[in-house]
């Protein structure tokens, strides 16, 4: 019986490790694999397509070009070429860098956007980073100054999308896959942007980690698992504190001020953090949050604290703290309002629709987020939208003498930034109608419905 080559087993060998990692998680629907052409992704794409093989299952791979090299196309070429020698289907997604921060971030996100399109309900994508690229996340995040959660770095199974995102290399160091790719004799493509220092991850793999491995060979291996402890902790700590955050949140996503204040400055930290990951906002340094907490929560009563933190801001009103998206200006929009047709609003606003026949619109009133009932409009009478408030008065119907619509919004507990978001009806330039508020009484009656429909719950119930 001839013995089997030395290389042949340890092979063998790091490919069942492979497997038993994502056996763990189980990935179900189709698989895709994100392939750079690099080394790493390069054998994360020969062993998911000999597992999906074995296992009769689906697989993809997608090469996202960002055309920052002089060589993208060439290495876009290389891998529809590796694909197709595996008989894989290779899609080719070209992005542009566009948004905030550097290009290393820029390029992150246009490639997990491009990579996003591709996963349907129950599918997973497969990713190429391995120990020594959690090495990297992990000083990283050391540099930033992050708690639990920053130093969990990169989880092996996470959401994504769709469906999930699965990390299966990242239990292997980089050696280990150098080692398995040249015995498998694959051909890698190597990014020069990869030796330029100026990067962060750069300096690191070349100025910093070198010598940490010469004086403690097993650094990666040694993070990966102080990374998976802190993913625990974050985990646990989340699983405790999940239904204190729904305590003291309100239906408009807005937090109570009185409630934060009991709790401990590092409860009411993790608290603000927990919140503002469910806004999608980047977890705030420590003194973001002790700012936001000095400056807009704990400001003077007569106030209007604003406080900017990544696309968006922290605001208060009524004694609650609230994540504003950033929004386009509505003051110069207007679009005529014709009985029984429906106006699409600007900007994410909703829709506007002013039925002809009350008892035909009660199916539509019941699935609407407002509703208001009113008189027809009359012969010469040009009703339009606007968003301006400025200038106008109303006297809304039930309510004793005419006011601005400045002081209605106050009185109607309306947050500032959204009060040139409500649309504003009006005829020959009087109001007829404030949507999610009142009607006016000089338009009040029973003869058609005015239906706002909102793409997001964003108003106050008045």
């Amino acid at each position: 019986m001839t013995a089997t080559p030395r290389f042949s087993i340890e092979l063998d060998a790091l490919y069942r490790r492979f497997c038993q990692d994502l056996e763990q998680a189980l990935p179900s629907g189709q698989w895709v694999v994100a392939l750079s052409g690099g080394l790493d992704s390069q054998l994360l794409l020969y062993f998911s397509n000999r597992y999906c093989k074995a296992h009769n299952k689906s697989l993809i791979a997608v090469h996202v070009h960002h055309g920052l090299s002089d060589n993208a196309d060439a290495w876009a070429q290389a891998c529809a070429q590796r694909c197709q020698t595996l008989g894989v289907e290779c899609v080719i997604e070209r992005v542009s860098l566009s948004g905030s921060g550097g290009i290393e971030q820029q390029a992150r996100r246009a490639r997990y956007l491009a990579l996003e399109k591709h996963i349907q309900r129950g599918d997973t994508l497969l990713t190429g980073q391995h120990g020594d690229d959690q090495l990297e996340t992990v000083l990283l995040a050391l540099k930033r100054g992050s708690g639990p959660r920053g130093l969990a770095a990169m989880g092996q199974f996470t959401a994504f999308g769709q469906g999930h995102l699965l990390r299966p290399l990242l239990k292997f160091t980089r050696a280990e896959l150098e080692f398995a790719a040249n015995e498998l004799n694959l051909a890698w493509v190597e990014d020069e942007s990869n030796d330029d220092i100026r990067f962060e991850r750069n300096y690191l793999r070349h100025e910093v980690i070198p010598p940490l491995r010469q004086r403690w060979p097993n650094i990666a291996q040694a993070v990966t698992r102080s990374a998976e402890l802190c993913a625990e902790q974050e985990q646990l700590l989340m699983t405790l504190m999940r239904p204190r955050l729904d305590a003291i949140m309100s239906r408009d996503n807005a937090l109570s001020i009185a409630q934060l204040q009991q709790e401990s400055m590092a409860a009411r930290h993790y608290l603000l953090r927990l919140w503002l990951d469910e806004n999608g906002v980047l977890m705030p340094t420590y003194a973001q949050l002790q700012a936001m907490w000095q400056d807009v929560a704990m400001a003077q009563e007569d106030a209007n604290p604003v406080f900017q933190l990544g696309s968006g801001q922290i605001r208060r009103f009524s004694g609650h703290l609230y994540f504003v998206t950033q929004t386009q200006s509505l003051a110069f929009w207007h679009q005529p309002l014709t009985l029984g047709q429906t106006t699409i609003l600007p900007d994410g606003v909703g829709s506007l629709t002013l039925g002809g026949d009350l008892l035909d619109a009660i199916p539509t009133l019941q699935a609407c987020d407002w509703s208001a009932s009113l008189r027809l409009p009359q012969q010469g009478e040009s009703w339009q939208i606007v968003f301006e408030p400025q200038g106008r008065m109303a006297h809304p119907e039930g309510r004793v003498g005419s006011r601005k619509l400045k002081k209605l919004f106050q009185e109607y507990h309306v947050p500032s930034w959204l009060r040139r978001r409500i649309p504003i009806v009006l005829c020959n330039e009087k109001v007829v109608a404030v949507a999610g508020l009142f009607v006016d009484r000089d338009f009040s009656g029973s003869d058609c419905a005015l239906i706002w429909r909102k793409s997001s719950k964003f108003v106050p119930d008045s």
